[in-house]
C-alpha cells in the first residue's frame, strides 16, 4: 500500500512540477536566442513605410525580450520583409455615393530564417489597415480608426491626421501579427 501512495505522489507531483512554469520562449526553437531584423525592402512608392515597419518590429520584439535583437552578423535568425502592396482606397460610402472614410492597407511578405540550421522557419504574408476620414484631425472624424470599438472622445488614442494616425495602426497590426506568429507557430 505505501507503495501505491508513493507511485501516486510520484506521478502528481511529476505532473504538477511541468505544469507549474509556462514560457512563450519554449515554443521558439531552443538553439535561437536572438533576431536580426534589418530594413524590409520596399516595392511600393509610399514613403517612409519601410522605416516605420521595421522601427515598429524592433520595437515590438525589444520590448517583447524573447529574442535578443542583435545584428544579422550575430544573429541566430534573421526577419526578412518585402513591402508589396501599399493600397489607400476609399472604404465607406454616403448614399450619394460621397467618400466617408477611407482604408490604408499595407501588406508584406515576411521570412524568418534559422541562420544555423539555414532552413525557413516561417514564410508568410501579412495585411494591416488602419482607416481614416477627410477631417483634419482623427479625433473628431467619427471613425473607429484603430477598430477598437471606440470613436473621438472615447477613444483616447486616436489624435492626430487622420492618414498618419491609419498608417501607424496599420504598421502596428503587422508587428503584433508577425510576433504573436513566431511566438506561437513553435
Amino acid at each position: 500500500m505505501i507503495k501505491l501512495n508513493h507511485i501516486i505522489f510520484l506521478l502528481i507531483y511529476f505532473l504538477l512540477s511541468g505544469c507549474g512554469f509556462y514560457s512563450m520562449a519554449g515554443s521558439i526553437p531552443a538553439h535561437i536566442k536572438s533576431i536580426a531584423i534589418p530594413l524590409l525592402d520596399n516595392q511600393t512608392a509610399e514613403y517612409g513605410i519601410t522605416e516605420d515597419i521595421t522601427d515598429n518590429l524592433l520595437e515590438k520584439f525589444t520590448e517583447e525580450n524573447i529574442l535578443r535583437v542583435v545584428d544579422e552578423d550575430n544573429a541566430d535568425s534573421i526577419l526578412r520583409g518585402i513591402i508589396i502592396k501599399v493600397e489607400d482606397a476609399p472604404s465607406t460610402f454616403t448614399k450619394e455615393e460621397a467618400v466617408l472614410e477611407y482604408r490604408y492597407t499595407v501588406v508584406l511578405d515576411v521570412e524568418w530564417y534559422d541562420v544555423k540550421n539555414d532552413v525557413v522557419l516561417m514564410q508568410k504574408q501579412y495585411s494591416g489597415w488602419g482607416a481614416y476620414g477627410l477631417s483634419g484631425d482623427s479625433a473628431t472624424d467619427g471613425i473607429d480608426n484603430d477598430n477598437d470599438g471606440l470613436i473621438d472622445d472615447e477613444d483616447d488614442d486616436e489624435i492626430g491626421d487622420p492618414r498618419s494616425f491609419a498608417v501607424k495602426v496599420a504598421v502596428s497590426k503587422i508587428g503584433e501579427d508577425i510576433l504573436n506568429k513566431i511566438l506561437s507557430n513553435w
